[in-house]
């Protein structure tokens, strides 16, 4: 038997797939945005034109009740097709195939009109779903038919059921929120009446010849889920119904287990898809985590799916399909999972990217060609901004000379790529190293740029990108030897005691925090130990897939602390900051707030609380990560010196929170600008 690889074409009968690789649903906030039908089809079409199988677009909802927001985009009306071709037309100028997703948002949607199959509540929308009506069940199941129709005509080669991740579909599918009594609730039989009946009524008005794909939710990972008999049993039923492909979809977004997020394993979840797979005729789709071509073609060599479902690494490179086809593989930048650009942006309702490419879903913004003028360049400084700046530069006909007072480029990434669950970064200095190897500047490590360096050198423009260095608070005794910073903690230049209090509860403080809840030679985080710490059972023996949940017991008793009496964490990021915080509870971390730190001597950290208690934590370390200070002393020097163009980004510009997303972004387009 012939094994596929990714560049294995996929026949579906009535129409094939060029390969393996399926861009994956994402919403970026283009669907609304002014002209955000053109920008949408540059954002797809430089995708298609790279060789990508299958896009599937964000979810588009068929009415008025199913939109994600008030002025969520939905596919109702004839004079909408129009808008729509402008996509289809941009990626059918190549070989790829594109879906429309229909995303029925149910109790998830943000706005007073929201129903689902009965009145509930969800804890991510502040309003409380009404209990939609047969009568408006009926016509929902039309409007399902009616999208699809008009996505036909628009063009689309097919569509996608939004069943998962806790959407409308799935909430009728699950105990959870479906509480009816009529036929539409109780059995199974009825519970999945409304899935058999959206599909049935799609493949009678679109005919034979258009894709419908199902994004089942083969794991729920909430109480009073689907059991693992129902999933099966609905996914045979959608394949006597004529759906050509089932999708794979992980977790509600209620669920409290991280599914996507930067620490979980890659390929954690494929073990479930391998399963329906065993049980159906018809491609299966696998997703989440899988972010690089030799992963992708084991899992299809070992029988996991059918077809490779990638979202976010789109975002991070499009060019992933070319680069592999080429075997150029070491010069993809990989998606590190961080969620910081992507989706933390759409929940903030902004304008989806990516922190390691912050082109994407900006693409128009951005000159492709090279420069008129070309201009010789200096950045000092080869962190995440300035390297940023010096690759861009480059790429765009400049001169460059990227000067760096260590030994390795990186900056703060290589205290990131530490971080237990943060491990992806390394791909992110291998992706910068290569660039580096490939371009033309010139890379000067191991060297400050000073006075006589610049005068020497007839630049035209000077960037300066020399980060930050962390800050000392003003606390007696803060130069004790129990007192330590976060950067000789990172690097293991000091051996860290059993008992340990970080001062500062940010985004480092809580990074030293896992980091020191580990032993300093565990490996990463493998897929079972994954799944026995937030409770994922692969027996499927409950409802959901959830057990007891077991995390590994703590290397440390860690106290950390802040001034402030704010949530700890309440600056992480929005989609990702309960996982950290949850992760530290479970390694039993003390979070202590509303507090003074009095002085630091051989007994510990002394600590004042808000109702006037002093308290003595008996540690063996204290660990500053109390914020960080912007290097810009250069900066100010050289305005005084030079009258030749100057610029500042990064950390060296804005300290706060070391934003690695800003300060690509800053280096990024200034370049792009020069």
């Amino acid at each position: 038997m012939n094994v596929p690889d990714i560049f294995t074409p996929l026949d579906l009968g009535h129409t094939k797939l060029q390969n393996r690789i399926v861009m994956g649903s994402m919403h970026t906030g283009l669907e609304e945005a002014k002209n955000g039908f053109q920008r949408l089809a540059d954002f797809y079409e430089l995708r298609a034109k790279n060789e990508v199988g299958l896009i599937i677009t964000g979810g588009i909802s068929p009415n008025l009740f199913g939109r994600l927001a008030p002025f969520g985009l939905q596919l109702s009306f004839g004079w909408q097709v129009k808008k729509h071709k402008i996509i289809t037309q941009a990626v059918h100028k190549y070989s790829t195939k594109i879906c429309l997703q229909i995303l029925h948002a149910g109790r998830y949607g943000f706005h007073p009109f929201i129903v689902s199959a009965s009145n509930t509540k969800a804890p991510i929308s502040p309003f409380k779903a009404r209990k939609i009506t047969k009568f408006e069940i009926n016509k929902t199941i039309n409007d399902f038919a009616k999208t699809s129709s008009l996505a036909q005509k628009a063009g689309y080669d097919g569509v996608e059921i939004m069943g998962s991740e806790g959407y409308f579909i799935n909430q009728f599918l699950a105990p959870k929120t479906n509480h009816r009594a009529d036929e539409y609730g109780g059995s199974f039989e009825n519970r999945s009446r409304l899935a058999c009946e959206i599909v049935k009524s799609i493949r009678q008005k679109v005919g034979k010849n258009f894709i419908i794909i199902f994004r089942l939710s083969m794991l729920d990972l909430v109480e009073d889920g689907m059991t693992f008999e129902e999933v099966v049993k609905l996914a045979k039923k959608l394949e006597a119904l004529g759906v050509d492909i089932i999708n794979t979809g992980i977790g509600w977004h209620e669920a409290r287990i991280p599914t996507i997020a930067t620490s979980v394993p890659r390929s954690a979840f494929t073990w479930i898809s391998k399963k329906i797979k065993q049980e159906i005729n018809i491609p299966v789709i696998t997703s989440n985590r899988i972010n690089n071509p030799e992963q992708a073609n084991k899992i299809l060599s070992d029988g996991h799916a059918d077809m490779i479902s990638m979202a976010r690494p789109f975002l991070a490179d499009p060019y992933f399909v070319t680069k592999t086809k080429e075997n150029k593989v070491d010069e993809i930048n990989t998606c590190i999972a961080c969620n910081q650009a992507c989706l933390d942006n759409i929940f903030k309702g902004h304008i989806a990217s990516c922190l390691v490419n912050p082109k994407a879903c900006f693409e128009s913004e951005f000159k492709s060609e090279k420069s008129q003028s070309e201009k010789n360049v200096l950045i000092i400084g080869a962190g995440p901004a300035g390297i940023s700046a010096a690759i861009e530069a480059s790429d765009r006909g400049h001169k460059v000379t990227l000067i760096e007072k260590n030994s390795e480029i990186g900056g703060q990434f290589n205290l990131a790529k530490v971080i237990p669950g943060k491990e992806e970064f390394h791909e992110t200095i291998r992706y910068f190293k290569k660039q580096v190897s490939l371009s033309n500047m010139t890379l000067i490590l191991n060297q400050k740029a000073d006075m006589e360096f610049i005068n020497k050198n007839n630049f035209d423009a000077i960037i300066i990108a020399t980060g930050i260095s962390p800050r000392v608070p003003q606390i007696e005794g803060i130069t004790h030897n129990k007192c330590v910073s976060y950067t000789d903690v990172l690097t293991k230049k000091v051996m860290i005691g059993k008992k340990v209090a970080i001062i500062g509860a940010g985004g480092i403080g809580f990074d030293v925090a896992e980091f020191l809840c580990h032993d300093s030679g565990d490996p990463q985080q493998d897929i079972k130990d994954f799944l026995n710490t937030w409770g994922i059972d692969q027996q499927y023996k409950n409802r959901g897939a959830l057990k007891k949940a077991k995390p590994s017991k703590p290397h440390r008793e860690i106290f950390l602390l802040q001034r402030k009496s704010s949530k700890h964490g309440s600056g992480l990021g929005k989609t990702t900051g309960w996982i950290h915080r949850q992760t530290l509870k479970n390694a039993g971390v003390k979070m202590l707030g509303d507090l003074n730190y009095t002085k630091i001597d051989d007994a510990g950290l002394h600590i004042q609380h808000a109702s006037g208690e002093v308290e003595i934590l008996d540690v063996d370390h204290v660990i500053i990560c109390a914020g960080q200070n912007s290097n810009n002393d250069l900066y100010n020097h050289l305005k005084k010196e030079i009258n030749i163009p100057l610029h500042i980004i990064g950390g060296a510009k804005k300290a706060q929170e070391i934003d690695a997303k800003r300060a690509i972004d800053e280096g990024v387009r200034l370049a792009n600008s020069l």
